[in-house]
């Protein structure tokens, strides 16, 4: 799994409308509206999910499957790369992964301007808050957390996205510092006094405005702090600050986290570019992360809601470094139309079939590089189960060994225990054969058809543990169903970031 330059940054792992009225909205209810939205959408995300299944399938035979192979990879064409600048850390005195990767080198995406600021959510000087203008015309998608209790701004995008279908997004805020979360109608409250000022500064509707906060849960957000200093900010706003906007947005995280590719539409180069946050807390159905992907293509709303959605579960939601998921988790997709392409309306359409190997390319990318920046991470792992009854059996044997405690610590101390991956095999609770169980480190065969290999070898075992990065293979032999998820190892970091976190 050794990592080169690719577009959407340096693991080739990863390589696999109209204007409304422009007058701001009275406030919306913030409670009641809420409740019914994100009841609903946890159903209908789970009904997603089994009703996106024919598509899935119809799309990767058209070429998604490229987006894993042998390691998860897409590909896609070199670009190069520079080392992150210079920036406050997410939180002092935190040394950077050993897996870290460089940020790519991400340019202007027309339709996008940034600007980052202070807003001081943290005692400390750094940057804490995020301004993304889009221009008029913007589609809008999203994916959030099913956490059951969710947050302020989630609530607040979930209910915007429902009400306006996704047309003509044109702004995006976003704090770091204060997460908004159980924290009632006050935080309620103080998102839409957010959406509010900032929708009278760029002249559009509070509706139109998306907002995401991450940090410690129970504090009610200072609106204040943001709606004083947005005239400063977006006096900064530029086309060209994508390294900026990533490093805002950290909280435990020891790198800021980007990618970028271009696609073809109907013979017209597209770009895609993204950032990400997240360290810990960090599990399917999304995790304690956010995640801004924006392209100048023009797609439909309701096109870009089904690949936002139907591309998650294969990126987002195949990554756990410990297997706890947060209440602000927040995927947001924007599709400016500023390019020369075609307006594509269906997500299905095959002028997009390019354009939907290198969008869940980029998010692949993103969510491999939560997992390499995993708090206290040094071994970055891929589990992959084969054999079992579906992939979704797969995925769920595959997730339980990425997040048993047992596992991961023998990761951390270069240990192929492969009697606790079979543990957490059993423990899945999924159809499996033990006669036909088979564990495989690397090329090494730890155990094959149900007892131990007859060619293990201690010395060769011992020596492919030391890599920095892992792949390990089970093999449950029940059916064809076979997923991959994406982890890394349990250090007694984990514990000494976590046990101060809010120092």
């Amino acid at each position: 799994m050794t990592r080169k330059p690719t577009t959407t940054s340096t693991d080739k792992a990863a390589a696999k409308t109209k204007a409304a009225p422009k007058a701001a909205d009275k406030a919306p209810a913030t409670t009641t509206p809420a409740e019914i939205v994100g009841q609903v959408g946890a159903t209908v995300g789970h009904a997603l999910d089994r009703a996106l299944d024919p598509l899935a399938s119809a799309l990767k035979r058209a070429g998604l499957r490229r987006a894993q192979k042998s390691a998860g990879e897409t590909s896609v064409q070199a670009a190069p790369v520079v080392a992150p600048p210079p920036v406050a850390p997410g939180k002092p005195g935190l040394a950077v992964s050993p897996l870290v990767v460089p940020f790519p080198v991400i340019p202007p995406i027309a339709g996008v301007e940034i600007a980052t600021g202070r807003a001081g959510f943290y005692k400390h000087e750094r940057p804490d808050l995020l301004l993304m203008r889009f221009a008029e015309g913007t589609s809008g998608a999203g994916v959030f957390t099913r956490h059951g209790v969710g947050s302020a701004p989630v609530d607040w995008c979930k209910r915007q996205l429902a009400a306006t279908g996704g047309a003509d997004v044109r702004a995006l805020v976003v704090n770091a510092g204060c997460a908004n979360s159980f924290t009632g109608k006050p935080g309620a409250d103080a998102v839409r006094r957010v959406a509010t000022a900032v929708g009278k500064r760029f002249d559009c509707r509070q509706r139109d405005v998306m907002m995401a906060s991450t940090g410690v849960i129970g504090v009610i957000l200072d609106d204040s702090k943001i709606t004083s200093n947005l005239r400063e900010v977006e006096t900064r706003l530029t086309a060209d600050g994508w390294a900026q906007a990533a490093s805002a947005i950290m909280t435990t995280d020891t790198f800021p986290k980007g990618a970028y590719t271009t696609a073809v539409i109907d013979g017209h180069e597209v770009k895609i570019a993204g950032i990400a946050k997240g360290s810990g807390m960090i599990a399917p159905d999304m995790a304690t992360m956010l995640a801004f992907v924006a392209t100048d293509a023009a797609i439909a709303p309701a096109a870009l809601q089904t690949l936002v959605s139907l591309y998650t579960r294969t990126t987002f939601n195949c990554v756990t470094v410990d297997g706890d998921r947060s209440t602000n988790d927040t995927l947001l997709l924007f599709a400016t139309g500023q390019s020369s392409a075609p307006k594509i309306a269906r997500a299905g359409d095959k002028r997009l079939a390019d354009f939907r190997e290198k969008l869940e390319g980029v998010l692949l990318d993103l969510a491999m590089q939560l997992v390499r920046d995993g708090e206290g991470a040094t071994k970055f792992v891929k589990i992959t189960v084969n054999g079992a009854e579906s992939p979704l059996s797969a995925r769920k044997i595959a997730r339980t060994i990425a997040e048993s405690p047992l596992v991961k610590t023998a990761f951390a101390g270069e240990d192929a225990n492969w009697g606790r991956i079979v543990m957490a095999v059993g423990r899945a609770d999924e159809p499996v054969n033990r006669e036909k169980i088979s564990v495989k480190f690397g090329e090494l065969y730890a155990a094959r058809d149900g007892l131990v290999s007859a060619e293990y070898d201690e010395a060769a075992m011992s020596a492919y543990m030391k890599n920095q990065e892992l792949e390990v293979t089970v093999e449950v032999g029940v059916g064809k169903g076979s997923s991959s998820v994406w982890t890394c190892d349990l250090t007694k970091q984990y514990v000494a970031i976590n046990g101060d976190y809010r120092s």
